[in-house]
């Protein structure tokens, strides 16, 4: 596969993926206009003109911009969704982008850590504009049909997605608990075809073990994404965790493409005493510090993991860990999202995710399409990546990242 990046998002019955950090902000755009699909156009043309981090619009004359869509005539709410969509383009933002009401309520349902659907991560290919899977949520209708990493999605329900924009795939797979779907995969040059029964499905925002080393045991922590639920998780694993005497942590960041802002800076008070965790500064240059402020839930050594995947959220706690030098980073590069959205509706239910800040670590670096360096650079051997096995928390012996955290711990324990 291409090394260039890929754009992530999840196949699931009301779908868009958790891949943002957002923050949930949910409020109506006023309208100039009745209501009318020209007034759902104004609307979105207002909430960019109000909260949109870059001034310029991208070298656009964005009052200009305005007054061309509504000179146009709306018949329908479909053509004045037609018309957003082509104007927030004009940004050339992938952050920023319009949602149906129903992507909608599967946004607001990922972050909350649950959603209908049948458990698929895929990653949109750049050069082939193919739906290649990523990974199959554990015992999800997905993993259990045998569906796995690198399988090719060739179509939904008949409709080949190289005609669907995976931003509105929720379109073609939306329906309720207990309907079909069919996914027509492609793995190397054989063809299959799975009806999928669509599930509610938890995303467990964490998960926790703890290994048996030299030194003593050793507190394993892995994060799938960050979501209204994390928080808590976090806290009530770690109580465990220190009752049961650990000697120093692992948290595995890896894969874990973001989600709630909030939860990402509440997590790393747990971690830091009283000390900056990051900065935001939204569209007329107002900075918002955020300060840990306790309690500590443990001091003890922690090794975070980190890939190429590890974004948005994922990247504002293991920048406050590693600026502070509270934790080592293991593995290899980021993603390298520093900026913040938030979610605005509009008066039908549809709404916008709009880039409203960028965020800066404790030392002042934007890490936007630059990514956090690891102190312990280590690859996954050529052609594979990190992937927890079904029934599994702590990963094999064989997992070079890991074994690498899992020295690199026992070193600043000793």
């Amino acid at each position: 596969m291409s090394m260039v990046r890929l754009q992530v998002f999840r196949i699931m019955a009301v779908g868009a993926a958790i891949a943002s950090t957002l923050t949930l902000n949910l409020s109506l755009a006023e309208a100039k206009l009745d209501n009318s699909p020209k007034a759902l156009v104004d609307q979105a043309w207002q909430i960019v003109y109000q909260e949109y981090v870059d001034r310029t619009f991208n070298q656009r004359d964005w009052l200009e911009v305005r007054q061309e869509y509504l000179n146009r005539s709306y018949t329908s709410t479909e053509q004045a969704y037609l018309a957003v969509n082509e104007m927030l383009k004009q940004l050339e933002d992938p952050y920023t982008r319009f949602l149906t009401p129903d992507s909608i309520k599967d946004l607001v349902d990922n972050v909350s850590g649950g959603f209908i659907g049948v458990g698929v991560t895929v990653a949109l290919d750049p050069l082939t504009q193919e739906w290649v899977v990523v990974n199959s949520i554990a015992g999800s209708p997905a993993a259990v049909a045998g569906i796995r990493s690198q399988d090719i999605i060739v179509s939904i329900n008949g409709k080949p997605t190289s005609q669907i924009n995976p931003k509105q795939a929720s379109e073609y797979i939306i329906g309720p608990v207990g309907s079909k779907v069919v996914l027509q995969i492609r793995r190397g040059k054989e063809f299959s075809r799975y009806q999928l029964v669509r599930e509610q499905i938890d995303l467990n925002p964490l998960v926790y073990e703890v290994q048996v080393t030299a030194v003593g045991d050793i507190g394993y922590i892995r994060m799938p994404a960050f979501t209204t639920k994390s928080t808590k998780a976090m806290q009530a694993a770690l109580t465990d965790l220190e009752k049961r005497q650990v000697k120093g942590y692992i948290l595995d960041l890896r894969q874990n493409p973001g989600g709630v802002f909030e939860a990402s800076i509440q997590i790393a008070r747990m971690w830091i005493g009283k000390d900056r965790l990051i900065s935001r500064v939204d569209e007329q240059g107002k900075q918002e510090r955020f300060v840990a402020y306790g309690p500590v839930l443990t001091r003890k050594p922690l090794v975070i993991l980190v890939d190429e995947k590890s974004a948005s959220a994922s990247e504002v706690l293991a920048a406050a860990l590693q600026d502070h030098k509270r934790a080592k980073l293991v593995g290899v590069q980021t993603f390298g999202k520093g900026v913040v959205q938030v979610l605005k509706n509009l008066g039908d239910g549809s709404g916008l995710v709009v880039t409203v800040a960028k965020y800066y670590t404790p030392q002042g670096k934007n890490i936007h399409k630059l990514g956090i360096k690891p102190d312990v650079f280590i690859n996954m051997p050529p052609g594979e990546e990190f992937k927890p096995q079904p029934g599994q928390i702590l990963p094999s012996q064989s997992d070079p990242q890991y074994t690498r955290g899992l020295k690199v711990l026992t070193k600043a324990i000793k």
